[in-house]
């Protein structure tokens, strides 16, 4: 396992052990120590899934907000308790998930006019999108992608996950794209 991904992985299954009161302290202290770029600004995505693949939390940053390791400790606490979709993870649960974290680049903005010119400059499986229209704002990770691998599943999944209907392209919504490095338990 690489350096990064052991880092990553345990400061979120470690935080999501806080947060279910399993009595397990990080040592945040030794780990930034060891791996001082953990200080810089980043935005992440933790996402946890049961043994059978279901989503049982996701939560996460479009935006470098805070100190990478203080998005994903917050982000991997909020997943297990405050994803509003899901129950709180029970302490019994944990030992059954499985955690992955992702670490966003800087989301950037395409133009385009329709669609069909959309679908020419977005790159399935490559490319997070963020979806804005006035209050209304969804995103999917590029992971998202394996579920619903069509462009036009993808978009009208991401315009009612926005709280529009699945037809929301035709509005021109502004588009963001983004891409992550993934780092999944095994």
């Amino acid at each position: 396992m690489d350096n990064k991904k052991k880092v990553f992985l345990t400061l979120a299954r470690g935080s999501i052990a806080e947060a279910v009161g399993l009595g397990y302290r990080l040592d945040i202290d030794k780990i930034l120590r060891e791996n001082p770029w953990l200080k810089d600004m980043g935005a992440s995505f933790v996402t946890l899934t049961t043994s059978s693949d279901m989503l049982r939390g996701c939560i996460g940053s479009i935006i470098p907000h805070q100190k990478l390791y203080e998005d994903i400790i917050s982000n991997a606490k909020s997943a297990a308790i405050h994803d509003p979709r899901f129950p709180s993870l029970s302490q019994e649960e944990f030992e059954h998930i499985k955690v992955e974290v992702s670490i966003l680049s800087k989301p950037r903005a395409i133009e385009y006019s329709s669609s069909e010119d959309l679908k020419s400059k977005v790159k399935p499986t490559i490319d997070g999108i963020v979806l804005k229209y006035g209050a209304h704002q969804a995103t999917f990770l590029p992971q998202v992608w394996e579920q619903l691998p069509s462009f036009e599943l993808f978009f009208s999944h991401l315009c009612q996950k926005a709280g529009m209907e699945a037809d929301c392209l035709n509005r021109i919504p502004e588009i963001s794209i983004y891409q992550v490095q993934e780092y999944r338990e095994e």
